[in-house]
């Protein structure tokens, strides 16, 4: 099939270091080249990609200092929408802003939502445009929109390429560590009381947005200075690697109902078992007693921090590799393609039929006419 991928123009694809969505979109993409797919990533041009590179902004917008990134935002639709009856599907990851463009898209749209549906304002948007086709990342993420008729084609759980590059660990280090973002809803200031309560070493590998300097600043700097407590900073995939696998376990005690939360995967990659709160997707990700403990209150999250023994770094591994494989999401997204456009999926399907087996070409009637290569002068290729 000819499919674009609409990635968030803030950071690179993939992302160098901290970067959620972008890191699946890299994935997704990646893995639906290697399949045969003709993709079309729309993204910001410094991204390395298997696919088409369609840039649009010269550089990730959290690199540009840009005072009105809703204005790239906008453009990057537009180009969409320009360029939209060159696809057979339009798989969206930048939220609600290519509904507003209506019947202009000139293909099938499925949109992935990727972040929070608690907020108040939400409802009567998405109320509003009832008709898109959604996925969520997980079940616990559609809770908030109950009672609101929206079009959920799948739900669909994220997946990355963890068994190469996350390594089984012995958790010899002894540490617990919180790796991500600081933000109020990762809650760093609990981790760092339970660890402290627990009489455990934490190691804080996290990256503090812009946005959160602040509460940085005033709430969780100050707590630093404990001796149990140490601070790492942001680190790559080799870093995330060494830390989980020294860890004896991941330590993240969210405040809010997390749609998913990457990390956990890939601490269960590592053999990492994960403490954490019983909130949002967390019971989806993890069993409890085999892959981690999750508790709501500090008492609970310091028994969980002793109680470790009798989990299994291998089922942990297992666990993660079975269940959140880049394969499997992406099997999850083919099946809603081909729902959502069967005639061009079977013609795509025809179209391969036909490649393989040429001398049983004059039986399989031809697809319908192609749109389009699509733009190849104006776009670049990364590798």
């Amino acid at each position: 099939m000819r499919i674009a991928q609409l990635a968030p123009p803030f950071l690179s694809i993939p992302p160098a270091r901290y970067g959620g969505t972008e890191r699946v979109v890299h994935a997704l993409t990646e893995e639906l080249v290697r399949r045969g797919h003709a993709v079309t990533l729309f993204a910001a041009g410094t991204s390395q990609t298997s696919a088409r590179l369609h840039p649009v902004c010269s550089a990730p917008l959290w690199d540009r200092g840009v005072a009105d990134p809703l204005a790239i935002r906008a453009l990057q639709v537009e180009e969409v929408v320009r360029r939209s009856g060159e696809f057979d599907v339009i798989h969206s990851h930048i939220e609600y802003l290519p509904w507003l463009a209506g019947e202009r898209i000139r293909a099938p749209l499925v949109t992935t939502l990727h972040g929070r549906l608690d907020l108040p304002e939400l409802r009567p948007l998405f109320a509003a445009h009832r008709g898109q086709a959604l996925v969520s990342i997980s079940s616990a993420q559609r809770r908030p929109m109950a009672g609101v008729p929206l079009n959920w084609v799948a739900t669909v759980h994220n997946g990355l390429e963890l068994e190469n590059t996350y390594h089984l660990g012995s958790g010899r280090g002894g540490y617990l560590v919180y790796l991500g973002r600081i933000s109020p809803e990762k809650d760093p200031v609990t981790a760092i009381r339970v660890a402290v309560g627990a009489g455990l070493r934490l190691k804080i590998a996290a990256w503090v947005h812009p946005d959160e300097s602040e509460y940085f600043r005033t709430q969780v700097e100050p707590l630093l200075r404990h001796p149990l407590i140490e601070w790492v900073g942001e680190v790559d995939d080799v870093g995330k690697d060494e830390l989980l696998g020294g860890a004896r376990a991941l330590l993240m005690p969210v405040a809010w109902d997390e749609p998913f939360g990457l990390v956990f995967i890939e601490a269960l990659a590592a053999g990492t078992p994960v403490i954490s709160r019983p909130r949002g997707s967390l019971p989806e990700l993890i069993g409890e007693g085999e892959h981690g403990f999750l508790a709501e209150t500090d008492e609970g999250l310091i028994k969980a921090c002793h109680s470790l023994r009798s989990i299994d770094r291998r089922e942990c591994r297992r666990r993660a590799l079975e269940c959140f494989s880049v394969s499997r999401m992406v099997d999850g997204y083919e099946d809603v393609y081909r729902a959502l456009a069967p005639e061009r999926w079977a013609g795509a399907q025809l179209a391969e039929v036909k490649m393989v087996v040429p001398q049983a070409a004059a039986f399989v009637p031809d697809p319908a006419p192609a749109g389009p290569e699509g733009g190849v002068a104006e776009t670049s290729r990364a590798s």
